[in-house]
C-alpha cells in the first residue's frame, strides 16, 4: 500500500463518490436511484447525515467507505454502519479494504463506536469471504425491511390522519 494516503471527502468529492457508487451498484446489479445532488445534500450540508473516507494515491482516488452512526438498544451503546465499501478493480486485493475499515473505526472513536455493521450482496462471494476474514458474522436471526414507495407514504399519510 505504498504511496496511499486516507482523508475524509469533502464536497468537491462528490463527482467520484458518484461515479464509485454507480460502479458498486452495477457490481451488484442494483438500481442506482440516488445522485450527486443528493450526496451533496445530505452528505455535506446543514446537517450531514454521513461522512465518507477517501483512499488515494496521488490524485487518484482507488476507493471509499460510505460511513454512519447508529445505537443498538441492545447493546446499549452506539455503533457505525458502513453504507457503502468500494475499490475500484486495480485497487483490489491491496489490503486496502481492511484499511478503509480502520480508518471508519478511527473515525467513529468520535462517538465512542463499539460495533460496526454492514449488509453485503449474498451473490457477492468475493466480499463475503473478505468480511469473512475480517472477523464479521452474521447477525443471528435478523433480516434487514425496507418500507418505501407507496408503502411508506401510506404509513406517513396514517401518521397525519
Amino acid at each position: 500500500m505504498t504511496g496511499i494516503r486516507f482523508r475524509p471527502a469533502v464536497p468537491e468529492d462528490v463527482g467520484t463518490i458518484q461515479a464509485m457508487l454507480e460502479a458498486l451498484a452495477r457490481q451488484d446489479g442494483a438500481e442506482m436511484r440516488g445522485s450527486a445532488a443528493a450526496l451533496l445534500r445530505h452528505g455535506f450540508g446543514a446537517l450531514p447525515l454521513f461522512q465518507t473516507v477517501l483512499a488515494e494515491r496521488g490524485t487518484k482516488v482507488l476507493g471509499l467507505a460510505l460511513f454512519y452512526p447508529e445505537f443498538s438498544t441492545l447493546r446499549g451503546r452506539p455503533g457505525v454502519h458502513v453504507q457503502d465499501l468500494y475499490l475500484a478493480p486495480e485497487a483490489r486485493g491491496l489490503g486496502l479494504g481492511a484499511a478503509l475499515l480502520a480508518q471508519v473505526m478511527q473515525a467513529a472513536q468520535a462517538w465512542e463506536a463499539g460495533y460496526l455493521t454492514l449488509m453485503v450482496d449474498r451473490g457477492n462471494s468475493r466480499a463475503r469471504r473478505f468480511y469473512a476474514r475480517q472477523g464479521f458474522a452474521l447477525r443471528g436471526d435478523y433480516e434487514g425491511l425496507v418500507l418505501e414507495g407507496e408503502a411508506l407514504d401510506a404509513l406517513g399519510n396514517q401518521a397525519r390522519a
